[in-house]
């Protein structure tokens, strides 16, 4: 029976440590921290879309300039007809009811100048508001997209850090297998020693299957994030140290307020936003004002291509709207309503930021204070497995005890990686407070 259980546990390794069948993984990428950061922030598919979207803005900024600067074109024709003399009014004798038919060829160039457009100037200014608005939204996706790639890190590393944790709890359980049937023989220990020490192995070996199984989800997650092919395999190149997010933020709470009032995107993108709409609203305004243009043509026109003589023209027109419908009053009240209500985000987000500031603070603090604390638990926690681990080689006491120990350091073991990890986050949420995810090293 023994020897068959000993059998079991063998496979149960074998089955553990064999690489998985299938076709050839390609290979894999190696990140560090930085890198998955900065890739993130300039490459990841929302910080691509907000570039394209910023891309829109600008071109819309070529549009509203288009009706300020000069139109050419270029026409030419060729008509044949005859017409009906008393339908225009030519009734005099000797003058034949039908006219023609005859040909009429035309071709001349046409140009056109706004000399003065208040309107079409205000359109171009809040074309450009609606470009600082897009960038500064491109700046806060990239900021998200930072921290979020940050985050996946973290999570990559801490599934990689409880894969080591139980690996390390499987050697210990598969020591005590050993440990314990060696005292059975000896005569000194029961054989349910030995079999509670079969079922901690088993039960170690299941919770490292399913920490492998974690540690491949947060790869996939960690892939999804940078933008790449969630089959590529990742390997990462930082560990879950108590150091591992690094960013340069002040040390003083009013001081990183402060800095994340200046440099935080989502609030440079809400003001843009109110920009755009005063601006839009000025443009809709500036529609009551007079409106000068200048157009010219020339060009030769006759009954044969032969006989065509050269004819021009060239006009001024100056064009005052009186009345509309009242419609630009709506549309000029819609922008002033979308002003008003930019202004009360930006307000209250004014305020968000020093809440989110505060609050990483907080939790920055209380987490390193958990993580001292976690450290020492973890190597009280070891001394006690040592300590009832030679108890129980010494037949002074039973496997009861060891196993307790070891429930006790896995725990221990847990709650530092936790520890760590809170840490970490707590730092990239920190730096996203202040606006500086896309810094974070």
């Amino acid at each position: 029976m023994a020897s068959r259980n000993r059998n079991r546990l063998a496979v149960l390794f074998l089955v553990l440590g064999a690489a998985p069948l299938g076709a050839q993984a390609p290979a894999p990428v190696r990140l560090s921290f930085a890198e998955a950061v900065r890739r993130a922030a300039g490459e990841a598919p929302a910080v691509e879309l907000a570039g394209l979207r910023t891309d829109e803005a600008t071109a819309r900024v070529r549009q509203a300039r288009g009706a300020l600067l000069p139109s050419l074109s270029f026409a030419a024709g060729w008509l044949n007809r005859d017409f009906n003399s008393k339908a225009q009014g030519i009734s005099f004798p000797g003058v034949p009811t039908i006219i023609g038919p005859f040909n009429a060829y035309d071709a001349r160039f046409r140009v056109s100048q706004t000399l003065l457009d208040f309107s079409g100037l205000a359109r171009v200014r809040a074309a450009r508001a609606q470009v600082t608005g897009a960038t500064a939204e491109g700046s806060a996706v990239s900021e998200g997209a930072a921290a979020g790639a940050a985050l996946a890190y973290l999570r990559v590393a801490r599934a990689g850090a409880q894969v080591v944790a139980r690996q390390a709890d499987s050697a210990v359980a598969a020591d005590l297998v050993g440990l314990a049937q060696a005292q059975k023989n000896a005569g000194v220990s029961a054989a349910i020693d030995v079999t509670r020490a079969r079922t901690q192995l088993v039960s170690a070996v299941g919770a490292l299957l399913v920490a492998r199984n974690q540690f491949d989800r947060a790869r996939l997650d960690l892939a999804r994030a940078l933008g790449i092919d969630p089959r590529t395999p990742i390997e990462i190149t930082d560990t879950l140290t108590a150091a591992l997010p690094m960013a340069d933020v002040p040390a003083r709470a009013d001081s990183l307020v402060a800095m994340a009032l200046a440099r935080r995107p989502d609030l440079s993108a809400e003001l843009a936003r109110g920009e755009a709409a005063r601006t839009a609203q000025s443009a809709i305004s500036a529609e009551r004002l007079p409106r000068l243009d200048v157009a010219a043509d020339y060009g030769v026109s006759g009954l044969t291509p032969s006989t065509s003589v050269g004819t021009r023209q060239i006009g001024v027109q100056v064009s005052i709207p009186i009345l509309d419908g009242f419609r630009r009053e709506g549309r000029a009240a819609e922008q002033s309503a979308v002003a008003r209500e930019s202004e009360v985000r930006a307000r209250d987000l004014r305020q968000q930021i020093a809440a989110d500031v505060d609050g990483a603070v907080l939790d920055l603090a209380s987490a390193q204070a958990q993580l001292v604390m976690s450290a020492e638990r973890l190597r009280l926690a070891a001394e006690e497995m040592a300590q009832a681990r030679e108890r129980f080689a010494a037949g002074v006491a039973g496997n009861i005890e060891v196993i307790n120990a070891q429930a006790s350091l896995l725990r221990a073991r847990d709650t530092d990686i936790d520890a760590r990890f809170a840490a970490a986050t707590a730092r990239v949420a920190l730096a996203r407070a202040a606006g500086l995810a896309r810094t974070l090293h």
